[in-house]
């Protein structure tokens, strides 16, 4: 019996028939199994292109190569092009009592910076530790940890290092050191802005060695910072690139499916997000070579600019709110940092029936996927915007890293080297059956939060905060 012949026997009715779907879920495993290309087509990328930093030639590089294999699979494809306030580094020099510390800036920080300045120790660098200093920051160039102290009460929610260079310029700091958390002499970088814009101070992340070292030397006496720094700054575009499957039966409703294609310029990102968008791309191949039915459309989406402030999928947000089509969305799926996953979860409680059900199939394949799903709202990815307009989550989680690889997050050692095959093989099973589910229910399980129930949800989260910290709290 051939594949299409053996394709007509799987598809859904009006609910959900499991026994027809373990069927497909076996086509799914044996395709990826067999004919995975994600692993490869990464590497490629990360031996050719390198880095995948927005608005740059190597993203450039990287929109055309996802653009090219989505085509080669069958899709018709488009940009959605949008413009922002680019930045890319040059050069940065930090003495500290004019001993140079190894350093790197953090995006958006200002084009062109000479100070120096008294050190302040912030510790976590959150609100609580500025209001018992009050107005001894102004002037002085902060210092406080990227993560938490250890010691730190668990019931205390950190801030996003954006959202803690929000606060440094809020009590009139003119800088802000951020030492990291892992150890290793890592560097790390990410954007200090919460809007994408340019800052108006500098923003910088130096190592947890000499991170420790001068937070020490400060419990002993003054310490002066002197920082020279030069960055690219001006508009640059980037561009998502998304590609449509029609739907069979409801194609004015869709599901989207989305992971950020850009990284950072330290490292050639393969861990943020290469494991994720490539993913995404290897999702589309499996599903057109199968030739799966989908009822509803699904919108396959690499997202450029989200390292940058999440400006790729805010703008196709902002244009799906424009032209009206955020009504077709019916749920949004996203894959950041993404590999060997090992458990489904939504932002609505009303998903997790659903969700459970799919799970207890894919432990037939993946002995060790929980059979449990959970509800969880939280931002800094590619959801958020979707998810402030009410649209259901609806994802992967618990991914299981090759040891060493989130002391990687966003740093100068984020390579190919963390990446196994196995588990973006993982990846793309676990998303292809949840997409298929999904694109042809009757209904889908969540609908979408009303306004009330959209920020009651994120109040529930703790997510007020720093959504005023960025000016996206809008109630």
């Amino acid at each position: 019996m051939n594949s299409k012949i053996l394709l007509s026997f799987t598809i859904f009715s009006a609910s959900l028939v499991f026994g027809q779907s373990n069927n497909t879920l076996k086509l799914i495993n044996d395709e990826v199994q067999k004919n995975a290309e994600a692993y490869q087509q990464l590497k490629s990328a990360t031996e050719t292109i390198g880095h995948r930093a927005t608005g740059t030639k190597n993203g450039e590089k990287a929109e055309e190569l996802a653009a090219k294999l989505l085509r080669s699979y069958g899709y018709d494809v488009s940009f959605q092009e949008f413009t922002f306030n680019g930045w890319n580094r040059k050069s940065l020099s930090l003495l500290v009592n004019n001993q140079p510390i190894k350093a790197v800036a953090l995006a958006h920080s200002p084009a062109d910076v000479k100070l120096s300045g008294e050190l302040i120790d912030l510790g976590n660098g959150l609100e609580e530790d500025y209001k018992k200093v009050t107005d001894k920051v102004k002037g002085k160039i902060v210092f406080a940890t990227i993560g938490l102290l250890e010691g730190t009460p668990k019931t205390i929610e950190n801030l996003h290092r954006s959202e803690k260079t929000a606060l440094a310029e809020k009590y009139g700091a003119k800088g802000i050191i951020l030492f990291n958390k892992p150890a290793g002499e890592i560097l790390l970088t990410g954007t200090a802005s919460v809007t994408g814009d340019i800052i108006k101070i500098p923003a910088i992340n130096i190592s947890l060695e000499d991170g420790l070292k001068i937070k020490q030397a400060l419990t002993k006496g003054k310490e002066v910072a002197k920082i020279e720094m030069k960055n690219d700054v001006g508009l640059m575009k980037g561009r998502n690139i998304i590609a449509r499957k029609i739907g069979s039966e409801f194609p004015d409703e869709k599901v989207v499916l989305g992971g950020h294609l850009d990284s950072w310029d330290l490292a050639t990102g393969a861990i943020d997000n290469g494991v994720g968008s490539f993913s995404v791309i290897d999702v589309a191949r499996t599903y057109k070579k199968l030739n799966l039915e989908n009822k509803r459309t699904i919108e396959f989406v690499l997202f450029m600019g989200e390292e940058i402030g999440l400006l790729g999928s805010k703008h196709y947000v902002k244009q799906a709110m424009k032209d009206g089509s955020i009504n077709q969305i019916k749920a949004m799926s996203n894959m950041d940092m993404t590999t060997n996953p090992k458990s489904y979860y939504s932002t609505m409680d009303s998903s997790l029936s659903f969700l459970n059900t799919l799970s207890k199939d894919i432990q037939q394949i993946i002995p060790d996927f929980k059979t449990t799903s959970f509800a969880s709202v939280d931002l800094h990815s590619d959801h958020q915007p979707f998810m402030l307009q009410g649209v259901p989550i609806i994802g992967l989680t618990h991914s299981q890293f090759k040891v060493g690889a989130l002391n990687c997050y966003h740093a100068n050692c984020d390579t190919f080297n963390y990446v196994e095959e196995e588990g973006l093989k993982n990846n793309v099973i676990t998303e292809t059956y949840l997409l298929y589910n999904l694109s042809n229910l009757k209904e889908i399980p969540s609908k979408p939060w009303t306004e009330d129930e959209t920020k009651n949800a994120l109040i529930k989260g703790n997510l007020e905060t720093p959504l005023r910290i960025s000016g996206d709290w809008r109630w």
